[in-house]
């Protein structure tokens, strides 16, 4: 079978992938959601003229010849409004948020205000009409939309849609992701490995990439090398109805690598299989039923650098995020030699510099060294039969976390 290129295996992968059904959420556990239908207000905002310093309502005509003195006749505190109605020659004391009282046109800022010993002002200085008055409305009104369907919200969006009074939203459902890890070899962090076993990763690093990009994570543990084991964990995934199954290991073509025979047997119709890339080439992907499939590697990088490259995009689909391409393009920090006919992805270290982005890649790339992935700032592509590159020449460049 031919080693298919990246790009087709991934178009494959998304083909027919779009965001999952509408759920209701409470408005507290909105963010980092995205919204399913657009956002209308509810009210008006603010729902009156509000005073927006604390000082004194007043006339602005009272106060545009100086000095002026005026009568405070109430108090207009934030969230009572003064009753009654302002007339010439008078004030009503107001705080930030309060309601302006009927007659008055203006606020006098208290830093402007000498309080005499009577029950009246001074005014030091004049104000103008609507000054220090956000009008109603100003925000927004009943009926605007405030956010559109699709957006991911975010704090400001959660703060705006519960200002326009939302105790909910509703928002695509984030898939489900049922992630199998596979080998005798394998057994749980906090244990005692003997000399042939080794301490199961993959799935953690695995089920953080499904948090990040908006899925949320069925751990179906770690099935050892026999074909009922794998055959339960499989079933398990299909009755939990997840959105996607992901297994790790157990792909390739060795006696002990189950995973794809028991998909098969149990129904799953087979995408691809094999992807002409560096690290990562016994990937597989196939349906079954409704839930998708996704074989990754047993290899610790591979497994990793193949979700950055096809778990996440598949999830983020799903779950209705937007779609960006994140390849950015940087210069060699070192030359790199001549590549062959699979598609490398180097881990490297990236560096933002005076004259662009700098991608240097590290000395050692054996896809089992995780401490090289966790110090790799990103990873240089280099397409199949790429020629030899010297330092200083542009590349393209995946990435992985944020760069200072």
């Amino acid at each position: 079978m031919a080693l298919l290129p990246v790009e087709e295996a991934l178009a494959k992968l998304l083909d027919g992938a779009a965001p999952l059904d509408a759920q209701t959420v409470a408005i507290g556990a909105a963010s980092g959601r995205v919204l399913a239908e657009p956002v209308k207000a509810l009210r008006t905002q603010p729902p009156f003229d509000g005073s927006a310093m604390d000082g004194y309502a007043v006339r602005a005509a009272d106060v545009a010849a100086l000095p002026a003195t005026l009568s405070v006749i109430g108090e207009a505190p934030a969230g009572r409004s003064f009753a009654g109605s302002l007339g010439p020659g008078q004030a009503v004391r107001i705080f930030t948020g309060a309601p302006v009282p009927h007659g008055a046109d203006a606020i006098l800022i208290q830093e402007n205000v000498r309080v005499l010993d009577d029950g009246r002002i001074e005014a030091l200085d004049g104000t103008s009409a609507g000054k220090h008055i956000r009008r109603a409305g100003l925000d927004f009104r009943a009926g605007d939309t405030l956010l559109d369907k699709g957006r991911v919200l975010d704090a400001a969006a959660v703060s705006l849609a519960a200002s326009a009074n939302h105790p909910a939203l509703d928002v695509v459902r984030r898939p489900l992701v049922a992630v199998l890890a596979t080998g005798d070899e394998l057994l749980p962090p906090g244990s005692n490995p003997s000399p042939d076993q080794i301490i199961a990763s993959n799935n953690f690093g695995v089920a953080a990439l499904v948090h990040d990009a908006g899925g949320e994570v069925l751990d179906l543990g770690i099935a050892p090398d026999d074909r009922a084991a794998i055959a339960g964990k499989v079933r398990q995934a299909a009755a939990a109805k997840a959105d996607l199954l992901v297994t790790i290991g157990g792909a390739s073509v060795g006696d002990h690598d189950l995973v794809r025979e028991v998909l098969e047997g149990e129904g799953m119709a087979l995408g691809f299989w094999k992807i002409a890339m560096r690290p990562g080439k016994p990937l597989m992907f196939g349906r079954l039923a409704g839930m998708r499939v996704l074989g990754l590697p047993g290899n610790p990088v591979s497994s990793l650098v193949c979700s950055h490259l096809f778990l996440v995009p598949l999830v983020e689909r799903l779950a209705g995020r937007p779609q960006k391409d994140r390849l950015t393009q940087a210069r060699l920090g070192e030359s790199m030699a001549e590549n062959d006919s699979r598609q490398d992805y180097v881990r490297a270290r990236l560096e933002l510099t005076a004259n662009g982005l700098v991608a240097t890649p590290f000395r050692q790339q054996d896809s089992s060294m995780l401490r090289a992935l966790a110090a790799a700032d990103g990873l240089i592509v280099r397409p199949p039969f790429a020629p030899a590159a010297k330092a200083g020449e542009a590349c393209m460049v995946l990435p992985l976390r944020s760069v200072a």
